[in-house]
């Protein structure tokens, strides 16, 4: 008896541990449900979005986040994330997200521009974004975000160039305005009317140096070098820039040294390649004191890597060095000098006729053709600038041949002869003008 009362005892106790243990079994199994998952939380899941919307959101080139009636994240591209927009399943702009409450509340689509930090960047940097939010069905809506921060830096450009244009352009003609109501007041006078022609043409030719210069950075900044792309000799362009230069350089007893380079091709536009090789030797003698020297010089190097990638490529580059004894360039005007209408000495600039688009030129003209140019300067000893292009893909025996007539014919060096004893070209036993560190 007492036996059968244990037994029927133990059997009723594990019967309650069962129970127990079922229900606790089934708690965990329903809270386990209940539970979001991490599938769930995913931004990707389409499971709640109309048919198409995922396919179509694809191929936005907006930043696209879907939410939903608790402001959960349903769906974000990845440029949402790339933006900052989507954090932790959650929209991270408070301004967009307040857009998305009102829109979810009232159905109508709302735009705006908003200024955002950028994640990482430092003070000053920050993004521009257009946001608009739409309803998306019943329980959804549509944040579409647009990065203006591109577009709103060009304009900024586009804008002082306009402004410095109108300013550069309103100096001649102010000046040519005042000098022809001069000229009407002198008419008795001859003396003062030739003085006063003699002026307007100065600044007439100012303003015809100005609008070109404009053009050939129009062009510069359009044209599609490949177009009319052409093996050239870097001798021709040298030649070129030097006769460019025969004028001014005689005025001021400043002597043209040039380092032959036969067998040396670019490939790229022949005007344009002339038009800033010419900027920089124009520079130089301008910015040269009178009875100094001006050295240009070619060579080739070897490409990093030891390939370009410019269609005519031949492997290696072409260096063409502009060294002068000028007045320099400072420190902290180097990395300027390459900008638009900047000029180091205003003062200077004016005096020489210069507009300040010249190395502007040179800039865009070195990277339209896959080259780069580089200046080397101190105050008080001089500026070298370095034209770095690739070289175009001539046969060595093309080079060996044309070395060789250049020998035959005993070719002088550009601008030599009998008017111009101040241009020379080095001895071959004489070193290229050296390229300053």
């Amino acid at each position: 008896m007492d036996v059968n009362a244990a037994v029927a005892a133990a059997s009723a106790i594990a019967g309650l541990c069962t129970g127990v243990i079922a229900v606790l079994a089934f708690r965990w199994s329903e809270r386990e449900q209940a539970r979001p998952t991490r599938t769930s939380l995913r931004p990707d899941s389409a499971t709640v979005l109309p048919p198409g919307v995922d396919t179509v959101l694809s191929v936005l080139r907006s930043s696209a986040v879907v939410l939903d009636e608790g402001d959960t994240v349903v769906k974000a591209s990845s440029a949402a994330y790339a933006l900052g927009l989507v954090r932790g399943g959650r929209l991270a702009v408070d301004q967009m997200l307040q857009m998305a409450r009102e829109t979810r509340r009232d159905g109508e689509i709302r735009q705006v521009e908003l200024d955002l930090p950028r994640r990482g960047a430092g003070r000053g940097e920050g993004l521009a974004v257009s946001a608009r939010v739409a309803p998306l069905g019943s329980r959804l809506v549509l944040l579409l975000v647009e990065d203006l921060t591109d577009a709103r830096r060009i304009e900024a450009v586009r804008r002082d160039f306009v402004a410095n244009v109108s300013h550069e352009l309103k100096t001649p003609v102010g000046a040519l305005s005042l000098l022809s109501e001069a000229v009407m007041d002198a008419s008795d006078d001859p003396e003062a009317v030739e003085r006063f022609a003699g002026r307007m043409q100065i600044e007439a030719a100012r303003l015809t140096s100005l609008v070109q210069e404009i053009i050939d950075l129009s062009r510069v900044q359009d044209d599609n070098r490949l177009d009319d792309a052409e093996a050239v000799a870097v001798d021709d362009l040298v030649a070129e820039a030097v006769d460019r230069c025969r004028h001014p350089a005689n005025a001021k007893q400043i002597t043209m040294a040039t380092g032959a380079a036969p067998g040396m091709y670019i490939w790229g536009n022949r005007s344009q390649l002339a038009a800033a090789l010419g900027n920089l030797v124009e520079n130089a003698v301008n910015y040269s004191p009178a009875r100094t020297r001006v050295g240009i010089a070619g060579r080739r190097v070897a490409a990093p890597g030891g390939k370009n990638s410019q269609a005519g490529g031949s492997g290696e580059l072409i260096e063409i060095s502009v060294t002068d004894q000028g007045i320099g360039i400072s420190e902290k005007d180097r990395d300027r000098i390459f900008e638009r209408f900047y000029r180091v000495d205003p003062a200077r600039s004016r005096a020489t006729g210069g507009t300040g688009l010249g190395l502007s030129i040179v800039k865009h003209v070195a990277a339209s053709h896959g080259g780069e140019v580089t200046v080397w300067s101190a105050e008080g000893q001089g500026s070298t600038f370095t034209l770095r292009l690739p070289e175009a893909a001539v046969s060595r025996d093309d080079r060996d041949r044309s070395t060789a007539v250049a020998a035959e014919d005993g070719e002088p060096g550009p601008g030599s002869g009998s008017s111009s004893a101040l241009y020379e070209t080095l001895p071959d036993h004489i070193p290229a003008p050296e390229v300053l560190p």
